[in-house]
């Protein structure tokens, strides 16, 4: 059994060192600001931790060392954390002029959010958390004493507006960034992965790069891309289609409007009504912007006629585009649009066919994985949690629960659980890859679905003679490819694989007269099935290179009359490399070598 124990984040050292990181914080600035501070909440976040204050002014990067310094000052006094359980009336009493800590009290005693989101039972113990002068609501764990951070070991990042409790209509607070680490090596090693990432943003690599671009005349989370942007899609999408058609699946079309009831009837409208754009009425019908697939594939699996069990497993995939409202602050580049499209399919199977299936999936997930290296990921099954959300049959879900925990078992892959993950009607199985930097991102996903089918009215006739539901498997490789694009920018910094590069070579004439040459050069090349362009501008050969290098493309091809009298040219790297000259059908090997290799 390939389960995995995976130590919850809350239980772990480093979450308790940055939870009183940022107590440390919120004393520094009390102090700094001689009390006319108003508190609300500081938990530690992944990689850190911040806290949100009213404050009579707004913070400045001076305020900031500063309370840095001051937090050193408080880590040297070593000042045990001590924890103290009180009531309701006596956490009243401390905070009685502090109104998010009051607000935060009331919802304590009722059993509302607590401190960094979690729901709490009614009426639970309060406790302070106090070190040196100064006291929090908080329910912990923490450090035993203030010494146990080590001072050269964090730094405080920045300053955001943050509305309390995340409501535009409550106040606007200041919250501070900062981030922990165990020792001083830790932390150069995170601020490094940090200045990485921004070099490596792909919204910034994107437009350098000439790959796409958002305009305000079309709308917020709407990308316009580039002729070369639409090549590198159409890489992406060609890649997964020729690797999905090996492996038995069948590509379907079904169109970017459905009738609202549909997704009544399928369950997605009470779940993500809030994420689909407004109605439009005609005829007194109701239609919705296709924000998901399953319902579409769905219904044309069923407007097929009643299939046999013969014609099971039925794999239907579609490179679709969605539409999704996402909230404008919620809109990151490519990563998180209104407009997206999707490499979804849908497995119909018998009961007895889902493990196969899954092996299959993972096995097609694993190889798109490994080509776009990706090779260190793990798997998280996605199972209910206590909220609301989802569909109420507890045998269906304890039915899809076992029947994907086994399909994992026997396939061998290492996972872990994960409640509260889950789709609204079935568990998931969620490949979570780490990039270069280490960061981790949610690419693909396997989902057992043995809710949705029968309320779709899903038929297959069995070895029975009976009709009976099929069980449909949602399956998706690289999620949407406008996501999945901004993921392989950072990871590749913009240096894409000879095989997906969007220009795999460009040619650069050293003077006029070789302008000749290195177009019929470049339709031998183009003729090999290679992406090649040539630069017939005015600068000099030199900068030319750089500007090629800058743009990432992996083959330079310098001409100047001894390359056109011998036939080829002087093959350069992008990372500076110099191969030398070489004749052009050694050039087209090399290049078809890199691109068969996937280098």
């Amino acid at each position: 059994m390939a389960k995995q124990t995976v130590e919850r984040y809350e239980e772990t050292e480093l979450y308790r060192l940055r939870h009183s990181a940022a107590h440390v914080m919120a004393q520094a600035v009390v102090q700094l600001f001689a009390g006319d501070v108003r508190v609300a909440i500081g938990p530690p976040i992944e990689d850190g931790f911040y806290y949100d204050f009213e404050l009579p002014r707004s913070l400045t990067p001076d305020d900031l060392q500063a309370i840095e310094t001051g937090m050193r000052r408080i880590v040297l006094g070593k000042h045990p954390f001590v924890r103290r359980e009180v009531t309701a009336a006596e956490a009243r009493a401390e905070f009685g002029a502090q109104p998010y800590k009051l607000e935060l009290i009331d919802g304590l005693v009722s059993g509302a959010k607590a401190e960094a989101g979690e729901r709490v039972p009614a009426a639970p113990a309060i406790t302070f958390y106090t070190q040196d002068t100064f006291t929090d609501l908080c329910r912990g764990p923490h450090l035993e004493h203030t010494g146990q951070l080590n001072a050269q070991s964090f730094k405080l990042l920045s300053v955001a507006g943050a509305y309390w409790r995340g409501d535009e209509k409550n106040a606007m607070l200041q919250r501070v960034y900062g981030t922990a680490w165990r020792t001083p090596q830790e932390l150069k090693d995170y601020l490094w992965r940090l200045e990485e990432a921004r070099k490596r943003d792909h919204r910034k690599l994107g437009k350098e790069l000439g790959l796409f671009h958002f305009s305000e005349d079309i709308g917020p989370g709407l990308p316009l891309f580039t002729p070369k942007g639409e090549l590198l899609r159409h890489q992406m999408e060609t890649y997964v289609r020729e690797t999905q058609t090996r492996y038995g699946y069948q590509h379907v079309w079904t169109g970017h409007i459905v009738k609202e009831d549909l997704y009544k009837r399928s369950g997605h409208y009470e779940n993500y009504k809030d994420a689909m754009f407004p109605p439009m009425v005609d005829d007194n019908i109701t239609f919705r912007l296709k924000p998901m697939n399953c319902p579409s594939h769905m219904t044309l699996y069923r407007e097929m006629g009643l299939h046999s069990y013969r014609e099971l497993p039925m794999r239907f995939a579609e490179f679709a585009t969605l539409y999704r409202y996402e909230k404008s602050g919620e809109l990151s580049g490519l990563t998180r649009v209104r407009s997206l499209t999707q490499d979804d399919c849908h497995i119909f199977c018998t009961p007895e066919q889902v493990g196969s299936e899954f092996a299959l999936a993972l096995q097609l997930i694993t190889e798109i994985l490994n080509r776009y290296r990706f090779a260190d990921y793990r798997v998280r099954l996605s199972l209910r949690g206590t909220a609301g959300k989802y569909v109420q049959d507890p045998e269906k879900w304890e039915q899809a629960e076992a029947a994907l925990r086994t399909a994992l078992d026997v396939s061998g892959v290492d996972y872990y659980e994960a409640e509260g993950e889950a789709a609204f009607y079935g568990p998931k199985a969620d490949f979570m890859a780490r990039d270069v930097l280490g960061r981790e991102w949610q690419l693909s996903t396997i989902q057992v679905d043995f809710i949705q089918p029968a309320r779709l009215g899903l038929g297959y006739i069995g070895e029975d003679g009976r009709e009976h539901v099929p069980v449909v498997l949602h399956r998706a490789v690289t999620g949407s490819t406008e996501r999945f694009l901004g993921v392989l920018i950072e990871h590749f910094a913009g240096a894409f694989p000879t095989w997906l590069a969007p220009v795999q070579a460009l040619l650069v004439p050293i003077t006029d007269r070789n302008h000749g040459y290195c177009q019929k050069l470049a339709a031998s090349l183009s003729e090999a099935g290679l992406r090649v362009d040539w630069d017939g501008g005015v600068e000099r050969m030199n900068a030319k290179i750089r500007k090629a290098q800058l743009s990432k493309i992996p083959y330079i091809l310098v001409i100047g009359d001894r390359e056109e009298e011998q036939g080829g040219a002087a093959v350069r790297l992008r990372s500076g490399e110099d191969l030398g000259a070489k004749p052009a059908l050694e050039i087209i090997d090399l290049i078809l070598a890199a691109v068969a290799a996937g280098t």
